[in-house]
Formats: structure tokens, sequence, C-alpha cells
């Protein structure tokens, strides 16, 4: 079973360039993010025209996150346990989708940015993790070999090798001390990286930022994910980072990150 997970930062923008790696990589199930645009504006054709059922929950112009599989889509779910909101008036943002799909539970998160240090979204951000990981944990507790993949962008660089210059992060967030304390407590959990070992670094990322002509200059950062259960992690048998895909005319910020299991 492949499963990849690719923060497309606009799904309307980037519905041919996603149909084209579909067609590409042989993934089995695509967890997304970043989609940009409410339900309705979703291309769903892009997905059903190949094959792949998709569920998605988008509410506005920011956030929004999706799963399409072509090895059937159940028990889709919205959110997670306590999943917090953000805002004077805290309202749940769209960044959280899971569902059971070809036998293996498939998260798709798009974890807050944090902003700054003493923002109220980094707060946020930590309080999210810690939510996320608490209903993780229930489910591994209530069965232990459950296969479960908590795939997405993190908005975390957990090593120092994960960005391309620790002195430029100096004071800022996705490599703070919380938010990787925040990332390893996932991995406590139970739900540990099951890529890395494939793509070993440094300076393997997964994102690289539009300005200052960063993806030349290999000015990247490795904050994608596929966190897998003890299951999964004992069934992972390859996986990459398609950095093709950051390349050329139309191309998101991120790369797609691509895992492969013999369940």
């Amino acid at each position: 079973m492949r499963i990849a997970t690719w923060n497309v930062n606009s799904i309307r923008a980037r519905a041919e360039r996603v149909g084209g790696f579909l067609d590409r990589s042989d993934v089995d199930v695509l967890a997304i993010q970043e989609l940009k645009c409410k339900d309705e504006q979703f291309p769903r054709e892009v997905f059903e025209s190949r094959g792949y059922e998709v569920a998605f929950h988008g509410l506005n112009q920011w956030n929004g996150v999706a799963i399409a599989s072509r090895v059937g889509l159940e028990d889709v779910q919205l959110g997670f346990e306590n999943v917090p909101g953000f805002g004077d008036e805290p309202a749940v943002e769209a960044r959280a989708i899971s569902a059971l799909t070809g036998g293996v539970k498939v998260y798709s998160l798009y974890v807050p940015n944090g902003r700054e240090l003493n923002h109220p979204h980094y707060t946020y951000k930590l309080e999210w993790l810690e939510n996320l990981r608490l209903d993780a944990r229930q489910q591994l507790d209530a069965e232990p070999e459950a296969p479960i993949a908590l795939c997405g962008d993190f908005n975390i660089a957990p090593e120092d090798e994960d960005v391309w210059d620790m002195a430029e992060f100096e004071g800022a967030t996705h490599v703070s001390a919380a938010e990787r304390e925040a990332f390893a407590r996932l991995e406590e959990a139970g739900f540990r990286d099951v890529t890395r070992q494939f793509t070993p670094g440094p300076g393997v990322y997964t994102f690289w930022d539009y300005q200052n002509l960063s993806f030349p200059k290999k000015k990247g950062m490795r904050i994608d994910f596929v966190l897998g259960s003890p299951a999964l992690q004992r069934a992972v048998s390859g996986a990459r980072i398609d950095r093709e895909e950051r390349k050329g005319k139309g191309a998101s910020d991120h790369a797609p990150v691509i895992a492969d299991f013999d369940l």
C-alpha cells in the first residue's frame, strides 16, 4: 500500500499537477493539505475521473484538508476529539480529517503554523498538537495493533538538520523547544516517522519558500511527515520525497512525501 502526503497550497491552482502526480506516482492514498477552498469549490473530478474516492473539508480560502483513495474510503471524520479552535470566539478550523482506507486509518493534518513565539497562534498550535496526541494515543490504547498513519504538514522541523541554517531560525517558530517537544511526545505516544530511515539528511527537505530563490539555493525545511503506529512501523518498506513536484511552473512550495507498506 502506498500512502502519500502533500501540502498543495491551493487545490484549485494545483489541480492539474495533482492529477499528473496521481498518474505517475501509483499512490493508493493521498493526504492533502492547504486546500484553500470551500467544499463546493473542490475539484473532485480530478480524483473521481482517476478512480479515487475523495473526502474533503474546507471552510474558506484558508486551510482545508482532504483524503483521496482508490482502495476504499469509510468512516470519514472531521477533526479529532477535543480539537481546539482559534480566535477571540474560538472556531474550529479545517485542519484535520481522517478515514479508514484499505484497512488503515489515515489522517490528513495541517498543523497550525504558530506565527511567532509570543503570538496566541503559537499557544493554539501547542494545544492542537497535544489534543491530537491524546486522541491518537487513546486509539492505540484501545487497539495496540491498529494501523494508523498521521500524515501531513506538521509545521515543525524536529531536528537541527531539518532546516538549512539554524542561525536563521533563532527566536522563530518551527524549531522551538516546545514545538519539538510536542512532536517528540507524538512519537513517544507510539507514532514514529517512517520516512526518515529511507530519506536521511542533512539537506533533505519537504518545503522551500517561494521567496529569494529558496529552492535552487537549497534553503529548505523538513516539516511534512508520515507518522506510523507500531503496526505500520513494522510494515514500512520504503519512502521517498518527490522533489520533482517542487519544480516547474505552478509548483506548490511543498513536495509530496511517499511511504510504502507491506500489509
